[in-house]
């Protein structure tokens, strides 16, 4: 066993350079190596590019990051790094419910870089603990071998310990109001039809199963006086075999059919319905193939996509493997094309906050972003329930600039800038918030510097958030000239 303590980092508010650290052989590189404490958790953060990382097949490379002081020690989850014949017996291993090494394990072939993070309880004893990086490769015998490399001094300056009791402060953004909240239901319906018809009988084939799911949406809607039918879109298509005209004059009958249906049925005004036609369902066969597991569905797909004309197609599909495959298509696939889209569309009423405090449990989708951000803000900043508000808003709203600012914001103040930079990625970088955020980012990645810059061009355009941070950040800065 070939065992190397490599030191990392060796101080609380101090990261790694930007450039990386050579490891094993210079075959291993870590970088953005952090430590932070967030009140009662200490953070720990690295990336390790292990790509050009070599193991012999029978070897195994295990990382173990250690915490440690001299006189206390905190051993992280390990990392281990499995040959590829050492990866197979691990999987026998686990099949066999044989007990295993307990860490991140990396199969050979899917060495890339790994994003490590852990977060383990403070204590007082870590303000000067250094974090070490403990090598073991296993399988080579019996010998030991133990290098030791400092690579960061553990003086923590006077500066740094009061920029690391600093609390950045977030902005967020109040969403604009939703005067007319519009939203809407949609149901892909698999009618049967008798061949070449377009009448609907509730007792043929699956016929019932799908009307009765059409109905319970109508009746989810119909019965919530919080809401009000405002459209319903309905659009049929046909499988594409036989005549095209014919097919296209089918996929029309059969959504009027079901509008007739659902007028007579359901009740709703005939003046609410908009009906078309996407006549033959090509998109829905490639889509179909595509998932299927056809041994020919490349051949179909490329005659799909490369011949324009309808007729002329059909043929050439037709012909694929003297038929048989065509045949099969029509028996397992082609049923499902012949489709109803169906989508009611409806507009929701306004809720004050306490209102919405009950409707965000059980019909999220149901409030405006700017209702979200009332009820977030009835609860304490920073506490369970105003997260998770934000964490709602930017699941129901997963592309908007403000949802996702506002979850940044949520995931900076937990000093989890990994998320916060997911979120800041769908955010309006234009915005003094997004600026005072980034900058907060910049700051607990230990780029003062940077962080000011950030922190400057917000305040300028007179985002308190940032007034605030760089205020604080004067204050530091002043104290060591002093």
């Amino acid at each position: 066993m070939k065992t190397k303590i490599v030191y990392l980092l060796l101080a609380l508010v101090i990261a790694l350079p930007a450039g990386a650290q050579k490891l094993y052989n210079d075959a291993l590189s870590l970088s953005d190596v952090s430590l932070w404490q967030q009140g009662n958790s200490l953070y720990i953060d690295m990336k390790i590019d292990m790509s050009n990382l070599a193991v012999s097949p029978q070897r195994s490379l295990t990382l173990t990051p250690l915490l440690t002081d001299g006189q206390h020690n905190v051993a992280l989850e390990n990392i281990i790094i499995n040959g590829r014949r050492r990866q197979k017996a691990y999987i026998r291993g686990i099949a066999i419910k044989q007990e295993l090494p307990a860490g991140i394990v990396i199969p050979y072939e899917k060495r890339g870089v790994l994003d490590y993070t852990q977060v383990i309880p403070y204590e007082p004893w870590m303000e000067n603990a250094s974090l070490n990086l403990v090598e073991n490769l296993c399988g080579c015998g019996n010998n030991e071998e133990m290098i030791a490399q400092e690579l960061i001094s553990n003086d923590v300056s006077t500066e740094a310990k009061r920029l690391a009791a600093m609390a950045p402060i977030v902005a967020y953004i109040q969403p604009a109001v939703e005067v007319v909240k519009e939203r809407s239901e949609q149901y892909e319906a698999h009618l049967d039809f008798p061949v070449n018809k377009a009448v609907i009988l509730p007792e043929f084939m699956n016929n019932h199963k799908e009307l009765t799911n059409i109905q319970t949406m109508f009746d989810k809607i119909q019965n919530d006086k919080n809401l009000t039918v405002t459209g319903i879109s309905i659009e049929g298509f046909a499988s594409p075999e036989g005549p095209l005209k014919l097919n296209e004059k089918l996929s029309q009958n059969r959504a009027e059919a079901l509008k007739k249906y659902l007028t007579t049925n359901e009740k709703i005004p005939a003046n609410l319905y908009k009906v078309s036609f996407g006549g033959e369902n090509w998109d829905g066969l490639v889509k179909a193939l595509e998932t299927s597991s056809m041994k020919d569905k490349e051949t179909f797909i490329s005659i799909i996509k490369n011949t324009s004309d309808d007729a002329l197609r059909k043929k050439e599909i037709m012909r694929v493997g003297g038929g048989a495959p065509y045949r099969t298509m029509l028996k397992e696939i082609y049923p499902g094309l012949r489709k109803v889209n169906l989508k009611l569309e409806y507009t929701v009423a306004n809720f004050d906050v306490q209102q919405g405090r009950i409707v965000i449990k059980t019909n999220p989708k149901y409030l405006s972003l700017n209702e979200m951000y009332q009820v977030a803000n009835s609860y304490p900043k920073g506490s369970d329930d105003f997260v998770n508000v934000f964490d709602i808003a930017v699941r129901m709203y997963p592309n908007d600039p403000v949802a996702n600012l506002n979850s940044a914001a949520v995931a900076l103040s937990r000093k989890d800038i990994k998320t916060a930079m997911r979120f800041m990625e769908k955010a309006n970088k234009q915005t003094a918030e997004y600026l005072n955020n980034s900058g907060v980012y910049y700051f607990l990645n230990g780029d003062i510097n940077q962080a000011i810059a950030n922190f400057s061009q917000a305040a300028q355009m007179g985002n308190e958030a940032a007034k605030g941070n760089m205020k604080q950040l004067q204050k530091i800065l002043n104290a060591k000239k002093k």
